[in-house]
């Protein structure tokens, strides 16, 4: 007959584990990965965050210059507009060449809504689903640790 104390869960000593563990119990492996792995992670959270930085920096100095470029390209716009119409007033009277280079602008101005409205319609029957693609990626993650 056995004693309440034989019955009771065997304590599992810790194995220690020789080798480059230098002698560490699995316990004891399997927390300093842990922390090794967070350490990790939140290291290539800090590069990352230094390098988006980096990036936006490079970012804003480069839509500044394209920034600049519109405004002199608008400008320079304007000028070729009105050597139009002093062009066309050496042939036609002032008031007609102008009204002549309003209307073409006008023209090229409602073709670019039109084909602007097209593809703004055409963009709302794209539909994004990011959580197909986060389903995907669970399901390799699922069979890689499955195999």
């Amino acid at each position: 007959m056995s004693t309440s104390a034989e019955q009771t869960t065997p304590v599992v000593e810790a194995t220690r584990v020789e080798g480059p563990g230098r002698g560490r119990t699995v316990g004891e492996l399997i927390a300093t990965v842990s922390e090794q792995f967070s350490r990790l992670v939140r290291d290539e959270l800090q590069l990352a965050q230094v390098q988006l930085a980096e990036k936006g920096k490079r970012l804003g100095a480069g839509a500044g210059l394209l920034g600049a470029a519109g405004l002199v390209a608008f400008y320079a716009g304007g000028v070729l507009l009105a050597a139009a119409v002093l062009g066309l007033a050496t042939v036609l009277p002032a008031w007609l060449s102008a009204l002549i280079v309003g209307v073409v602008l006008l023209i090229i101005a409602g073709i670019a809504a039109m084909l602007g409205k097209n593809r703004i319609d055409a963009s709302k029957q794209f539909n994004a689903n990011p959580q197909e693609g986060f389903k995907d990626d669970l399901d390799a993650v699922k069979k890689g640790i499955q195999q």
